[in-house]
């Protein structure tokens, strides 16, 4: 039997029986007007033991040639004990990479800071990404697909390449967990872009600190008094935690986990751009609690708002410590928020601590390569001890208390 004709398919009429087209189990079936049908393959599913029926088009939109491909290619799936209909359903599923971010975009966006931050996700990928991988299914991407995607920024705009290269990572695995895909190609991506350029050592801008031993007085005078809330609970917590000012005032309930008493900061609020572990002393955990006014605070609000709403700016915590004339290391300055980091740092050198936990405890990396490659953990035991050490410090529960030393057990 030969394929059916352009000739012969031009001829059906409404009540004509189904043409066989030449294929093993192909035909076309007469519509409700002359001259037009629909192609249809019938075949005993490989996989479930059925026989379906499977649409591959209308004529004559689709000619009988390409009709006649479509089944040739169907069969040579059956032969394969594929079935067809399933096969382009799992094709039809997958989306696009500009569809899967949009989507984790939305499902992100109750999370977000604020707009800016909102927007700024986006945005980037709209940028950078979307004009050459958007339009590739997610199920095709390789490492090199993103590596080529991010290399012409890499060296130039580092900081947002970065961040492009993590929120990409994030699309892929939500792709990874609907079963889109089985790797993440991001995982392999860094071998394939180039080496950052050494920064020239040059000095870090010395924000003025409060002496250690002058902290706990301080706290006591200006921050102590109850309730403490609003910018004050939020210096103090900074100054408990050893944390940036950025980090405490962007806080949500959603980072805190009180039964293990950690706050994860996420990357994307690091400095580093990795998540950070923070664990909280007993006075850190009894300053939240007080936050909460006995109430279940919505997972995605502020710890620290600020009076009006929104999140805390920077010079409310700067007004407190410029009202009290916090003192600091540097003649003629008022001690700064950030500073505090110092206070905490120096407390660690006087008091026997390791460089490479202190440094943890800051989210620093560890500059000696040597160091940082043994140390693969991010040495939590140990903070714990640390932290609840320092707040006893902070809060005036000892004196002058020397820390039992904590220091690497690197080789």
């Amino acid at each position: 039997m030969g394929y059916i004709t352009d000739r012969s398919a031009r001829a059906i009429k409404p009540g004509d029986k189904p043409v066989p087209a030449g294929v093993t189990g192909m035909y076309l079936f007469a519509s409700t007007e002359r001259g037009r049908g629909k192609w249809i393959l019938r075949y005993v599913s490989p996989v479930t033991g059925k026989r379906r029926d499977m649409g591959l088009g209308s004529y004559p939109d689709t000619g009988v040639a390409r009709a006649i491909e479509k089944a040739l290619e169907a069969r040579q799936q059956i032969q394969d004990d594929i079935d067809p209909i399933l096969a382009r359903q799992s094709t039809r599923a997958i989306p696009t990479f500009e569809k899967a971010a949009r989507d984790q975009w939305e499902i992100l966006a109750p999370g977000f800071r604020n707009d800016k931050h909102r927007q700024q996700w986006i945005s980037s990928l709209e940028q950078h990404a979307f004009p050459s991988i958007g339009g590739v299914k997610v199920d095709a991407l390789q490492a090199e697909h993103f590596a080529d995607m991010l290399r012409p920024i890499w060296l130039t705009i580092p900081e947002t390449a970065k961040r492009i290269k993590m929120r990409c990572a994030s699309v892929m695995a939500a792709c990874r967990a609907r079963k889109y895909i089985q790797g993440n190609p991001l995982d392999d991506v860094g071998p394939l872009l180039p080496a950052a350029k050494q920064k020239d050592a040059t000095p870090e801008r010395h924000h003025p600190a409060m002496p250690w031993r002058e902290v706990p007085v301080f706290v006591r005078d200006h921050l102590a008094r109850q309730p403490i809330m609003g910018a004050r609970a939020a210096l103090l917590f900074a100054i408990l935690t050893a944390a940036r000012s950025g980090e405490v005032r962007g806080m949500t309930w959603a980072e805190i986990n009180f039964d293990q008493k950690l706050w994860t900061v996420p990357a994307d609020r690091m400095k580093a751009g990795r998540a950070h572990r923070v664990p909280l002393s007993d006075g850190a955990i009894a300053l939240l609690r007080d936050q909460q006014h006995g109430d279940d605070p919505q997972t995605e609000a502020l710890v620290f708002p600020a009076l009006r709403g929104g999140e805390l700016s920077d010079m409310a915590l700067t007004s407190i410590l410029r009202k009290a004339q916090a003192p600091s290391d540097l003649p003629g300055r008022v001690a700064t928020a950030h500073g505090f980091r110092s206070s905490f740092r120096n407390w660690c050198a006087d008091h026997g601590t390791s460089t490479e936990v202190a440094e943890r405890c800051l989210a620093h990396a560890i500059s000696n390569k040597v160091q940082a490659a043994y140390e693969r953990t991010d040495r939590l035991d140990a903070r714990v001890k640390l932290m609840a050490a320092w707040a006893d410090h902070v809060m005036g529960r000892v004196a002058d208390a020397r820390v039992v030393p904590i220091r690497s057990t690197a080789a």
